[in-house]
């Protein structure tokens, strides 16, 4: 009997001793997933901000030198049309015939433009005489080309500035519209117009430009 009962007895610890092994193995391969699930989790994570870590240091360089290179563009653009500038402030001292033919085209564009019967025109004081040959020109070609009589006189008491590079202002509507034919304010207008293709001149075409005009 004593026998039967130590035998009983051990076969329960044995059960006792695997079941609690078998919970152990349970639990240490549960933890052990656990670990590296976290472990995988994080190493992710740091992998995932390294490589965003990487990429924003990737555009802000990218960025810079685009920056760079557009800023070396525009300052080549600047003194490109500064030179303009400078060129065309000569245009009037070097030739003058040609300076009053320019003016004449000048006067005629702002004829055609207000179509009026009486318009006046503001130029520099030193460029009266051109100015005056330029609008009894303009006049007459202006009367052939349109079939009326036109009238223009120039404003001997509110010249343009002595600074300017040349031009005229043509003012009609009784005072009220002006178009400004000065080299400078034309200049600006090409520059504006002619900005693309100087761009694509000097520096090839945009291929990150998909419409155009």
């Amino acid at each position: 009997m004593t026998a039967f009962i130590r035998q009983e007895a051990l076969e329960k610890a044995r059960e006792i001793q695997l079941k609690a092994d078998e919970e152990f193995a349970i639990e240490k391969s549960k933890l052990v997933r656990q670990e590296t699930a976290a472990i995988d989790s994080l190493y992710e994570k740091k992998f995932k901000q390294a490589a965003m870590s990487q990429q924003i240091t990737r555009s802000t360089l990218a960025n810079r030198t685009r920056l760079r290179v557009l800023s070396a563009r525009q300052e080549l653009l600047n003194d490109l049309f500064q030179q303009a500038r400078e060129k065309i402030s000569n245009v009037a001292s070097k030739d003058a015939k040609k300076y009053q033919n320019v003016l004449k085209g000048l006067i005629l564009e702002g004829l055609y433009a207000l179509n009026e019967d009486k318009v006046s025109i503001r130029a520099r004081k030193k460029d009266f005489g051109a100015v005056k040959k330029a609008i009894e020109e303009a006049l007459k070609e202006f009367k052939s080309t349109v079939g009326k009589e036109a009238a223009a006189e120039l404003d001997e008491a509110d010249p343009l500035p002595e600074g300017s590079a040349g031009g005229v202002f043509i003012v009609g509507g009784q005072g009220k519209i002006e178009i400004n034919n000065t080299f400078e304010e034309r200049l600006r207008l090409l520059e504006i117009d002619a900005l693309p293709a100087v761009r694509e001149t000097l520096f090839g075409k945009n291929a990150n430009r998909k419409f155009y005009d």
